[in-house]
């Protein structure tokens, strides 16, 4: 009888550790990985070192981890290798303190294995169809696979549509990685299994009020694992995690965020429009409703959208909603009139100069502020470059100042090859055009100085001059 227990209870525990190590074993991996993040053991790989991943890289070295950057442009890394900022806002000394704290880096993706977390955080931009060009992602993705190990964390953080993560990243991975490894998708993680997360940027080149780390994380996971890995990595940065239910509710946070912002720009540039036909101040008008304690968020027109996010995001979401055979009218609609505000401005100028008696064809014009925002060193999507193509392309002979931009090259849309003019001798322009309010411009000393200044950012609000045209 005795025996008979002991034959029971000693094939009892085998089914059950047979049954149970799998789980086990996993969540040991898990306590291990947590561990490690704890104890600031854990590597961080960073894919992708521009103006989300760079500033993120220092956010995990200030908290004393071991980040690697991983970039395809050799410029960037030689850059940093020598202890340089090529970003405005971060200067060279938070570089060199990042690289005391065992920051590199490198162009060598072997170097990827070694890693326990790796993000991506590489630009999504729109083709020439305005359709949503995922090479980057994809490209990335088809480097990390070759590298991938099992309990690694796989995060993207581009802005992208519901479903990137899981219906474009994960084959990639799955299929091309050396050992059969698989995403992990159920309560627990297996032995051949790496996990993988979705959780958007939220950078806002500019800010100074808001610390990056106060910025809550929303962090969307594959499987539970994946979540709660995701949330201890980036719980060591920032100040609070917003878990969500997957990768695609935290896709959709992210073009919530931006297509809220682009709505009501474009009703504000709308009302712009309309209240310049009836002689109505816009601005005052902002200026009047913010004082509502409730119901109202004030926002601002301008000559257009600028940056990666805002005027490309809502395209993603209406591209992608083809799919399930819906149309976003609504957000089709503000992206038209946000696309057409550089018109607006062109119109503006030609119609200014001609109240000078002088046309656009030939007209010398100061295109003033290049970058999409003030302060910033930013040209994605900037309207600025749209106008200056506008104005050329009517016959004008176009200059531009920058403070943050001594010489315009190729872009992705435009190839100007314009070297910044001195903002001396204002007089010898036709036209003024301030497109970008940044903080170094004296407006009023501008004003004085010009024949003639049309400000599309309320930059000359207080001035009555009857060489100011306001649009």
């Amino acid at each position: 009888m005795l025996e008979l227990w002991r034959f029971n209870a000693f094939h009892s525990g085998f089914l059950l550790d047979f049954f149970m190590t799998p789980s086990s074993t996993a969540d040991s991996s898990l306590d291990q990985s947590k561990r490690k993040i704890e104890q600031r053991q854990a590597r961080v790989g960073i894919m992708g070192l521009g103006y989300v991943g760079l500033p993120l890289a220092l956010l995990y070295s200030e908290q004393k981890f071991r980040v690697t950057g991983f970039d395809i442009d050799a410029r960037k890394v030689e850059i940093l290798a020598k202890g340089g900022s090529y970003i405005y806002r971060i200067v060279p000394e938070e570089i060199q303190a990042a690289k005391a704290n065992g920051f590199s880096a490198t162009a060598d993706f072997s170097q990827l294995t070694a890693m326990d977390a790796i993000i991506i955080c590489v630009p999504t931009p729109l083709n020439e169809y305005h359709e949503p060009d995922l090479s980057f992602i994809t490209n990335t993705t088809h480097a990390i696979a070759p590298h991938l190990r099992a309990g690694q964390l796989v995060v993207l953080e581009s802005t992208t549509y519901p479903g990137t993560t899981e219906e474009v990243m994960v084959p990639i991975l799955e299929r091309e990685n050396k050992q059969g490894l698989k995403a992990a998708r159920g309560a627990s993680m297996g032995p051949n299994e790496f996990l993988v997360a979705f959780s958007p940027e939220r950078e806002d080149p500019g800010n100074t009020t808001v610390a990056r780390r106060d910025i809550p994380k929303v962090v969307g996971g594959m499987s539970p694992q994946a979540s709660e890995l995701a949330r201890a990595f980036y719980g060591s940065i920032f100040n609070r995690t917003v878990p969500v239910s997957s990768p695609a509710v935290a896709e959709m946070t992210k073009l919530l965020e931006n297509i809220y912002r682009c709505v009501n720009i474009a009703l504000v540039n709308e009302l712009k429009m309309l209240c310049l036909r009836m002689g109505i101040d816009i601005w005052e008008v902002i200026e009047a409703a913010s004082t509502k304690p409730f119901g109202f968020h004030p926002f601002y027109p301008g000559p257009g959208l600028g940056g990666h996010c805002i005027p490309v995001d809502p395209f993603y979401l209406s591209w992608k909603a083809k799919e399930w055979d819906f149309r976003t009218r609504f957000i089709e609609l503000a992206g038209e009139i946000n696309t057409n505000m550089p018109y607006h401005v062109l119109a503006s100028v030609t119609g200014a100069l001609n109240s000078h008696k002088k046309s656009v064809n030939g007209a010398r014009v100061l295109v003033l502020g290049v970058a999409y925002k003030k302060d910033i060193d930013d040209l994605r999507e900037s309207p600025s470059l749209t106008i200056i193509e506008l104005l050329q392309k009517q016959g004008a002979q176009v200059s531009y100042h920058d403070p943050y931009f001594p010489f315009i090259g190729r872009g992705r849309k435009y190839d100007l090859q314009m070297k910044c003019a001195e903002l001396k001798n204002l007089g010898q322009y036709d036209c003024v055009v301030i497109v970008t309010d940044h903080s170094d411009y004296d407006f009023e000393g501008i004003v004085q100085e010009a024949q003639l200044v049309v400000d599309t950012r309320n930059a000359t609000r207080g001035m009555d001059s009857p060489k100011i045209v306001r649009c």
